[in-house]
């Protein structure tokens, strides 16, 4: 049963880094949630309002904690466990697409930050010119099927646009080049291999009412297309999808989406543009749900908004992990913490617990993507450091081993440490 604590002035609930899964509802009095911006190093302070729920975040995605809560005032909070939260909170649909919503934007918006961080001048570029310039794109990587079967959801939701023209011509030139296509989605990148696990949603979903809902795609079909509006969104029941980004006018593939896995969600709860292109990886079987069947869906079926809310939560993490690794300028030291996100995110064996060595499934493209760096300019980095043997890296299996964890550590410490220190001397 949820417990009702008592915290005196000057307390604190609960401390950035913190492993500790307790969710919490502020009752009465005054919290604040302290963190600090990874770009400025300003200090934010979040004061709670009475009735709100902290701790959410990181308990449902299992990670530790990103803020501390301070008490500046005696308060009184209700602290429940993850389960606790789910029992009783998960039937409530008020609370649930509340919260869906909120974390929503959350998402959205640490999305837009990383973008700017990344230079991306793709951002605020309206929905028709964005699929054009996705389409271009696919053209661009001789990836035929995708590139027209963008082209056609363009001229379908906009035939009377003025940019008719030169997406015609786009497929035109498609269709022409079609004689020597490659394989339909073929792009020469590997797969990113940091891939948190999620709950698998399968079993809910294998009732013949959700029969209706399922989609099948073939290899390359483009299933979403990123700027399009989103009306709809998916649980993947078989086969895998890829997800990719437009950046600086090329494709950069950003994650995978398996079995049991939702995809196009942000979409559908803030009516927002599409934030990536989704694209089957092989034979795919899916279930869509749109905007007027979703309130209905989740209602009847509590536990769907609950898996939401905990892929919402761990979503967040990753991107705010990302932006945390982004707004690092020593690129040394930026791949140093890169390994050392991958240790937070990895459960160590009872053989590593006492050992420094660390492999990880890990590419020299995973670590241009979570880099934002060109993979020559990764190679170029990583053979720096295997050749001052920091680094073994396992071509053939997809692995790295990072010799001393506690190396990388001391170089992103040290980092801080400078960039505090000028902070502090007004250089920065």
């Amino acid at each position: 049963m949820p417990k009702i604590i008592n915290y005196p002035k000057n307390s604190m609930i609960f401390v950035e880094g913190d492993k500790d899964d307790r969710i919490f509802i502020l009752q009465s009095g005054y919290v604040i949630l302290v963190s600090t911006d990874f770009e400025t190093g300003k200090v934010l302070n979040e004061k709670l309002a009475i009735g709100e729920f902290f701790g959410v975040k990181s308990s449902l995605a299992r990670v530790p904690r990103q803020e501390t809560a301070t008490v500046m005032a005696d308060s009184v909070v209700v602290q429940m466990t993850p389960a606790e939260f789910e029992k009783i909170f998960s039937p409530n649909q008020t609370v649930m697409l509340k919260m869906l919503r909120v974390f929503s934007r959350n998402l959205r918006d640490l999305h837009y930050r990383t973008e700017l961080l990344l230079n991306n001048n793709d951002i605020l570029v309206p929905s028709d010119k964005g699929m054009i310039q996705v389409a271009q794109a696919f053209l661009d990587e001789e990836l035929y099927n995708s590139c027209e079967q963008v082209c056609e959801k363009v001229l379908a939701r906009y035939p009377y646009d003025a940019n008719k023209a030169t997406v015609e011509k786009i497929m035109d030139l498609s269709k022409r080049q079609k004689g020597r296509v490659k394989g339909p989605h073929d792009s020469g990148r590997e797969e990113a291999t940091f891939k948190h696990k999620k709950e698998n949603a399968l079993k809910q979903f294998d009732l013949p009412m959700f029969e209706r809902f399922s989609k099948s795609y073939s290899d390359g079909d483009v299933i979403i297309c990123e700027y399009e509006p989103g009306e709809s969104f998916y649980l993947v029941q078989s086969g895998q999808v890829q997800l990719e980004k437009l950046i600086s006018g090329s494709l950069k593939h950003i994650d995978i989406v398996s079995p049991g896995e939702f995809f196009g969600e942000m979409a559908i709860l803030d009516d927002s543009p599409r934030s990536a292109t989704c694209i089957a990886k092989g034979d795919v079987r899916c279930l869509e749900f749109n905007k007027e069947n979703f309130r209905v869906l989740v209602t009847g079926n509590p536990q769907i908004a609950m898996i939401l809310l905990k892929l919402f939560c761990k979503r967040i993490y990753d991107q705010k992990r990302r932006t945390k690794i982004l707004v690092i300028k020593d690129i040394q030291a930026r791949i140093s913490d890169i390994f050392l996100m991958y240790d937070e995110m990895t459960p160590l064996s009872e053989a590593d617990l006492d050992s420094s060595k660390r492999k990880f499934n890990l590419t020299v493209n995973d670590i241009a993507h979570w880099a934002g760096i060109s993979l020559d300019d990764a190679r170029d980095e990583m053979n720096k450091m295997c050749a001052r043997g920091k680094v073994e890296i396992y071509e053939p299996q997809h692995q790295m081993l990072v010799k001393n964890i506690n190396d990388m550590k001391r170089v992103v410490d040290t980092y801080y440490t400078i960039q505090n220190a000028r902070r502090e001397q007004g250089n920065f």
